[in-house]
C-alpha cells in the first residue's frame, strides 16, 4: 500500500503540474470567482471536502458518496441512495450558499478535487443519455425542439412538437452554432469542464479520471480519512460510452465540422492532458 500511495501521489502530482503549466500559457489575466462560478463545488465540512461535480463522469455516484460522507450516519451504504435523490440540490451544500469569509477559508483550507473525462467520449454519453433514451422528456422538450427546429431541413409537425428524435450531428451543429451560447450558457452536461469548474482560479488538490475513477476515488477518501465502511460504488455499467463507441458517431461528422467541435472542447483536451481522437479526421 505504501508503493502504491507514492506512485499515486506522484501521478497526481504530475497532473496538478500538467494544468498548472495549461493556466499559465493560455489565461492571460485571473479573474476573479463570482458566487455562480460555486455552484458545482459540493461541500463536505466534516471531512473538510470541496467536490466539483461534472456531469457524466461518475457525478451521480460521487454525489451518494458526498451524501454518506456528510449526513451524520443517516445512510450508510452510497448504493441505498436512488439516483435521483443524489441530485436533489437540498441533499448536499454548493460553496456558492456560503458567505464570502466562509467560500474563502474553504478554498483555502479543504481538499479540492475534480473528476474529468476524455471530453468528445463525455460528449457523446451527454448526447446518448439525453437525446435517445424516451423517458429524457424534459430535454426533448427543451432542447429537442430548438434544435430539430433550427437544424433540420423540413422536419415533421411530430419532430418539431416532441423532439426526441435528434440526430448526432444536429446536436454538433447546435453546439457550434454561435446564437446557442449567445442566447443562454450551455447545459452543465455538455459543458466544458474548464467552464463548470474553473481550474485556472481554483487550484485543485486532486484531479480524478473517469479512466481511473476506482483508484483515484479510494486515493481521496484515503486523504480525507473518510470511514473504511465508505467505499466508491464499483462501476457495473454496461452501457458506458466507450472510445469505441464515441468514433462511431463521429464517423458521420465532416472533418470541417471535427475541427470547430474540437476547438470548441480544445481546453478541456490540454488542460487534462487528453491527446486528440485517433477517429478524428483534422490533421
Amino acid at each position: 500500500p505504501q508503493f502504491e500511495q507514492s506512485s499515486l501521489q506522484a501521478v497526481h502530482q504530475q497532473r496538478r503540474e500538467m494544468l498548472s503549466n495549461v493556466c499559465s500559457r493560455y489565461t492571460r489575466k485571473r479573474r476573479l470567482l463570482q458566487p455562480d462560478d460555486l455552484r458545482h463545488l459540493v461541500v463536505d465540512d466534516t471531512h473538510g471536502l470541496l467536490y466539483c461535480y461534472v456531469p457524466k463522469v461518475a457525478c451521480t455516484n460521487w454525489k451518494r458518496v458526498m451524501m454518506v460522507l456528510t449526513g451524520q450516519g443517516k445512510y450508510q451504504d452510497p448504493l441505498g441512495i436512488p439516483a435521483h435523490e443524489a441530485h436533489v440540490p437540498s441533499n448536499l451544500r454548493t460553496l456558492s450558499e456560503y458567505s464570502v469569509p466562509e467560500i474563502n477559508y474553504r478554498l483555502r483550507s479543504y481538499l479540492k478535487f475534480v473528476f474529468v473525462r476524455e471530453p468528445f467520449e463525455r460528449l457523446v454519453s451527454a448526447y446518448r443519455n439525453k437525446f435517445t433514451l424516451s423517458y429524457n422528456t424534459a430535454f426533448h422538450k427543451r432542447y429537442g425542439t430548438k434544435i430539430i427546429r433550427r437544424h433540420r431541413r423540413e422536419p415533421s409537425e411530430r419532430a418539431l412538437e416532441r423532439g426526441d428524435d435528434v440526430r448526432f450531428e444536429e446536436f454538433v451543429y447546435y453546439l457550434l452554432d454561435p446564437r446557442t451560447q449567445q442566447e443562454e450558457p450551455f447545459n452543465e452536461h455538455w459543458e466544458r469542464v474548464h467552464s463548470l469548474c474553473h481550474p485556472c482560479i481554483i487550484h485543485y488538490d486532486v484531479v480524478g479520471k473517469y479512466e481511473t475513477l476506482a483508484e483515484d476515488a479510494n486515493y481521496i477518501l484515503q486523504l480525507v480519512g473518510a470511514d473504511t465502511s465508505v467505499k466508491f460504488p464499483a462501476s457495473s455499467k454496461t452501457t458506458r460510452t466507450t472510445d469505441d463507441m464515441t468514433a462511431q458517431f463521429f464517423q458521420d461528422i465532416s472533418p470541417f465540422y471535427q475541427r470547430r467541435l474540437f476547438n470548441l472542447y480544445k481546453m478541456d483536451y490540454l488542460l487534462f492532458n487528453y491527446s486528440i481522437p485517433s477517429y478524428l479526421r483534422i490533421r
